[in-house]
């Protein structure tokens, strides 16, 4: 009796402060089971027993502010975003990555090849593959751009380095959900494929379901977090920057042209410069075709300029790209 005592008298989460410091993980995750997977996507060690969630994010180095954020934002409780730790965020969200492109994803397709039946060749179930491989590869290019330059990026701001050619913006431009897609892929089954008695098809859709949703929970602690803690670091080394060398930059007239040139209309002088295509532009920049064409006329018209070899001149002379990536 005195264990299930002990089992049950769990103290009640106050859903109008959230989860504390003083929370155990115990009572964390009796709250909300669907945060196991983020207290592994922060690397913290299971067998807790009835540790409080500071005692076991100081044993594991990680930042305490931060995991209570992520946790009440996902549980749907106030969060504070003030007090975020960029690096813990970061590697949270590597692990993440990890975990979509290594682990889930995998699976499902493994799931997908079993749960349809093959045993008749049939060109719609060729064309559910190729969707479902034509979007991992869609999530991997979206999640590697992120590995590979956004982080990066953001490691060399907490070091107080900044970089003149990227910022955040850009990265919450290309932020799509790319949710939506997989959300496409299980209406399809559900509405328009037919197939009686198949159980291993309703054991993939709905994981495929519980991954929809892991993505947006994701993507939502990139846009709520992430981004804007990103952005005011940013801003912070941007205002000392300009503080400590506001006579670097004396010519008016240019100070004025490259405020009105944003950070994309950059990224697509850039592309333009080096000889892409507006179709290889989008591509790279994981816009559309027709995105990247209104960039253009809206560069056009704010500059004046109308040609391929004008725009590249202009990169050139403003230090938007070395004069050694144009393709001549």
């Amino acid at each position: 009796m005195s264990n299930f005592a002990t089992l049950t008298n769990i103290i009640m989460i106050d859903k109008a402060i959230g989860y504390s410091k003083e929370n155990t993980m115990r009572e964390v995750l009796r709250d909300n089971s669907l945060l196991v997977k983020t207290v592994g996507r922060f690397g913290l060690a299971f067998g807790f027993g009835d540790d409080t969630v500071a005692s076991i994010c100081s044993k594991n180095g990680v930042d305490t502010d931060t995991f209570l954020t992520v946790c009440n934002l996902l549980s749907g409780y106030p969060y504070k975003s003030g007090s975020i730790s960029l690096k813990t965020l970061t590697a949270y969200l590597k692990k993440a990555h990890a975990g979509f492109l290594e682990i889930s994803l995998p699976r499902i397709r493994h799931q997908l090849i079993e749960a349809i039946n093959h045993t008749t060749p049939n060109e719609v179930e060729i064309l559910f593959m190729r969707f479902y491989d034509d979007y991992v590869e869609e999530v991997s290019r979206h999640m590697n751009y992120e590995n590979d330059v956004v982080f990066p990026y953001v490691e060399r701001l907490t070091k107080g380095e900044t970089d003149g050619n990227f910022n955040i913006n850009r990265y919450s431009e290309n932020h799509d959900n790319a949710a939506a897609k997989l959300n496409e892929l299980k209406d399809l089954f559900i509405y328009h494929y037919t197939q009686k008695e198949n159980p291993k098809l309703s054991v993939t859709l709905f994981d495929i379901v519980m991954c929809e949703k892991d993505l947006i929970s994701h993507f939502e602690i990139e846009s709520k977090l992430f981004v804007p803690e990103v952005a005011r670091l940013e801003n912070e080394l941007r205002d000392n920057s300009e503080s400590n060398h506001d006579s670097v930059k004396g010519n008016k007239s240019y100070r004025e042209t490259d405020e009105a040139i944003s950070e994309r209309e950059k990224d697509i002088i850039r592309c333009v410069a080096s000889g892409k295509s507006n179709k290889e532009i989008a591509k790279e920049l994981f816009i559309s075709p027709h995105t990247v064409a209104t960039h253009r006329r809206n560069i056009n018209a704010k500059l004046g300029i109308h040609s391929s070899a004008g725009l590249t001149i202009y990169a050139i002379i403003h230090n938007i790209i070395d004069a050694k990536e144009v393709k001549l």
